[in-house]
């Protein structure tokens, strides 16, 4: 029987010491791993664009996202690991409980920054919001 494990990978120091550490412990994670990406769409909004101007920056931030989402994968087949590979658009916080929820995976493995407990609660962060709204086990590195 294959776990479903869901990992949300993005371009920060937190993703990379996730995929290390995921790397280090290769031999506890059965394949495949879904490697996640999502592009926030409201970042790449910005009232002056035009759309036309608005739709370019998209196809770019999604060609820049499926480079990144092949390099993460890479470093995972180079360690003998099999990987899926998955691209969304929208908010981190919505859609990873989301996927996570409907589509029943098994674990959730997700990095945390660590800015601190009382920042967090005052702030939030990804990490924290997946943690309280997936019924899965959660994974924090």
């Amino acid at each position: 029987m294959n776990v479903k494990i869901l990992v949300p990978v993005d371009g920060s120091k937190t993703s990379s010491r996730t995929i290390a550490a995921i790397l280090a412990n290769k031999e506890r994670f059965p394949a495949p791993l879904t490697l996640l990406h999502i592009v926030e769409i409201d970042k790449l909004a910005y009232r002056m664009i035009p759309d036309f101007q608005l739709d370019m920056i998209r196809e770019q931030a999604r060609k820049a996202a499926l480079q990144h989402l092949e390099k993460q994968q890479q470093r995972f087949t180079d360690e003998g690991m099999q990987t899926v590979t998955r691209l969304e658009f929208g908010s981190p916080r919505e859609l990873i409980p989301r996927i996570a929820n409907e589509e029943a995976f098994q674990l959730l493995v997700i990095g945390r920054r660590w800015h601190g407990e009382i920042r967090d609660v005052l702030f939030g962060s990804v990490a924290n919001h997946v943690l309280h709204h997936v019924r899965c086990p959660v994974l924090l590195i």
